[in-house]
């Protein structure tokens, strides 16, 4: 055993790449000690070999994809590149060329997560991707192993750092959106183009994978309801204060009699539940189970050092099956095919924030119609006055998304009502 040597080749020398190779040179012996074997990185693909890399040997750079997988000495392929395209021929290639995988790929297993796991159970390869969801935070392994006992009905988290940084700027320093914004840029905690970030859709393609584990049943990011929090105001962040909330990015995936809801938007969480505390760019995930009641998992999200101590905890999970022979023993979970709701199929609580006409009779109106629609009010409050208009803020008890919509939709079009300034879901 002292002499066993496992191959590893990474695809992407990015922020990623250059954060697993540091690890597995620092943590060499403890690797070893780990799993009977030494890793070696012997290739690491790049665009650009000519390009410095500070602390990887130029020796080890190429751009050659062929010189990697028709190499028989490599036995693991650690896909760091992110996106579609090349990534997924060059996951499923491996796979069927008898390598085992290790991905942080997202956007690859919510658009793909079917195709490319089909590719490793038919190998009988390990296909390994807790770097994918939430960065050093184990989500991923606990939910396929440690939580196996369970009935999970519920995961719900902020998985999304950028959006939680600027949502707690927003709650503690009553910051504006676009000051928090450019804030988390300076920062680095969000990209020049944000839209991903901010509009749910990285957060969207999470939720998607853990769905799937979660409830052994294909979810992928075409069918997650998304929406961000570029509408979200200092107002909004003030009222719900003023109730008693938080207001959070939150993934939500619910096993409801059989059939799965899924969907990412802001939402007024109480103040009291362990989700609210979470701050800056930190991440939780809560999971909810038959047997184990509730358990959350917090931690760093993103970041070089956090995703690369899970692509690392994924690559000496590999290696020790690789030691003991059983490669592909824990595969995909997907075995049944639960039916994914639509949006307007679901129910939720509001927060309603009108500006309407300061006259009487108004907020009998407005009831009328939310009433008219199914629509029960739980709280309402009248705010501020201002040249003629009224602020209402309200809450409703929980409703089918289809009758919010059409209360809403009449809303548009009637005279009294100035403005529909504010509508967020309420946990």
């Amino acid at each position: 055993m002292e002499n066993r040597v496992i191959n590893a080749a990474i695809l992407g020398a990015g922020t990623v790449g250059g954060g697993v190779y540091k690890l597995a040179q620092a943590m060499e012996e403890d690797i070893f000690h780990k799993t009977g074997a030494r890793l070696v990185i012997k290739k690491m693909l790049v665009r650009n070999v000519n390009k410095e890399r500070k602390g990887i040997p130029s020796e080890i750079l190429t751009d050659d994809w062929n010189s990697i997988i028709n190499d028989p000495e490599i036995d693991i392929i650690v896909e760091l590149m992110g996106g579609i395209t090349p990534a997924k021929k060059y996951v499923i290639e491996a796979l069927n060329a008898g390598k085992q995988v290790v991905t942080a790929n997202k956007d690859l297993l919510a658009e793909y997560g079917e195709e490319v796991m089909s590719a490793a159970e038919k190998s009988g390869n390990d296909l390994q991707f807790e770097a994918a969801v939430a960065g050093a935070i184990p989500i991923i392994r606990p939910l396929k192993q440690s939580m196996a006992g369970n009935h999970i009905t519920e995961v719900m988290g902020i998985v999304n750092g950028t959006t939680n940084y600027i949502l707690t700027k927003m709650t503690e320093k009553g910051m504006d959106y676009a000051d928090a914004l450019a804030e988390a840029t300076e920062l680095g905690y969000a990209e020049a183009d944000p839209t991903a970030d901010v509009e749910g859709y990285d957060a969207g393609r999470k939720i998607a994978i853990m769905a799937s584990i979660a409830f052994n049943s294909r979810v992928t990011f075409s069918q997650v309801y998304t929406e961000g929090i570029t509408k979200i105001s200092a107002d909004d962040i003030r009222y719900a204060k003023e109730f008693g909330y938080v207001i959070k990015l939150l993934g939500v995936a619910r096993n409801v009699d059989g059939q799965i809801e899924v969907k990412v938007h802001p939402m007024l969480i109480d103040e009291n539940h362990p989700l609210a505390t979470v701050k800056d760019a930190f991440n939780a995930v809560f999971v909810h189970g038959d047997a184990m009641d509730d358990a959350m998992f917090m931690g760093r999200g993103a970041g070089e050092m956090p995703t690369a101590s899970a692509v690392m905890g994924d690559i000496i999970d590999v290696m020790r099956d690789i030691v003991c022979d059983c490669c592909g023993r824990i595969g995909c979970s997907c075995y049944k095919k639960l039916y994914v709701k639509k949006i307007e199929e679901t129910k939720s609580k509001f927060f309603l924030r009108i500006k309407a006409k300061d006259k009487t009779g108004v907020l009998a109106n407005i009831a009328s119609v939310l009433g008219n629609n199914d629509v029960s009010i739980a709280q309402v409050v009248q705010k501020r006055r201002n040249s003629g208009v009224a602020e209402l803020v309200i809450i409703t008890d929980e409703v089918e998304e289809k009758n919010f919509n059409d209360a809403m939709a009449i809303f548009e079009g009637m005279s009294v009502i100035s403005e529909i300034a504010g509508v967020i879901r309420v946990h």
